[in-house]
């Protein structure tokens, strides 16, 4: 049993899209996708610096793109098996929209330049940020986030979970955090996935009746609890909520130690997805697909675990 996962926004880098363009109709496929978004993708993943590609209505676009573009690859001229179920985290939900064949491509891209834009917009509505709260008992981690009026943003594992809230707030916590965890501030622009961005979840909800949603050509795990979803319809309101509720990961993780996930590939830019599952997940097979030098041992996985069963890789 094979996933295939999308990474959320910071997992970018400066540069990370240059390798691709060694392939044959990278360029003109990111021009596609960059008239869709209204962005110009081909520079600011090969050119801007990181404090460019920071920025959210940069930095989604590019993730969306990226992982568009290397799952792309993956396929492309190769009798491959599908994979068995798809997740993104947080932004990298609408990657798999467009993976599951949920969205086409281009309106993934249109969804995501107006998910960013109206993200971008609530965080400078008022001074808010993130942190990751790592190890301590989950029940004191969330009750000192809540005692400092700040919300539980991420479930991103057991040992990790992300507050949500006013810059003050963000500090307080960092000077009377949880017993034996570390409070580490995060470079975001604000307080994604709180009410904090509900202005950005009406703005989606007005533009989600432009796109037809067609039923996933694969089961989709979303981050609204791990819930496996096989219409759509739901899954594209699943992502309009999403901006301003909490994105449970862990839920996710869950649900592929239920389905008999085997093994995972982490598209473009890859490594924070994989980096859960190996504490997370133990056993299973992973494989980051950040280069095209990594194709080839992405698709032997593929034929490995794609569509078998844990109990028939063990006989």
């Amino acid at each position: 049993m094979l996933a295939i996962v999308c990474p959320g926004q910071g997992a970018q880098k400066p540069g990370f899209l240059s390798p691709w363009r060694e392939l044959p109709g990278v360029d003109e496929a990111l021009a596609g996708l960059s008239e869709a978004a209204g962005i110009d993708l081909l520079r600011h993943g090969t050119e801007s610096d990181a404090d460019a590609i920071r920025d959210t209505a940069v930095a989604q676009p590019l993730l969306v793109a990226a992982g568009i573009l290397a799952a792309g690859a993956l396929h492309q001229g190769k009798d491959l098996p599908a994979a068995d179920v798809l997740a993104g985290h947080s932004v990298g939900e609408l990657t798999a929209a467009a993976l599951g064949g949920v969205l086409s491509d281009e309106d993934a891209m249109r969804l995501v330049a107006v998910r960013s834009q109206a993200m971008a917009e609530a965080a400078a509505a008022e001074p808010t940020s993130m942190a990751a709260v790592v190890g301590g008992v989950r029940e004191e981690v969330i009750a000192a986030i809540e005692r400092h009026g700040l919300h539980p943003a991420n479930i991103n594992s057991a040992a990790q979970v992300v507050a949500a809230g006013s810059r003050e707030a963000i500090a307080a916590l960092g000077e009377d955090g949880p017993a034996k965890a570390r409070v580490i501030p995060l470079q975001v622009a604000g307080a994604f996935h709180t009410p904090y961005m509900t202005g950005a979840r009406e703005q989606l909800a007005a533009f989600a009746p432009s796109l037809s949603p067609a039923d996933p050509v694969v089961p989709l795990i979303s981050n609204a609890g791990g819930e496996v979803v096989t219409s759509g319809s739901r899954y594209l309101d699943l992502i309009v909520t999403q901006v301003a509720s909490p994105v449970d990961w862990e839920a996710c993780m869950a649900a592929f130690r239920a389905q008999g996930v085997t093994a995972m590939i982490e598209v473009a830019p890859a490594g924070t997805l994989t980096g859960l599952a190996k504490r997370e997940l133990k056993g299973i097979a992973l494989a980051n697909l950040n280069t095209p030098d990594d194709l080839e041992a992405a698709r032997t996985l593929m034929r490995e675990h794609s569509g078998v069963a844990p109990t028939d890789q063990e006989n």
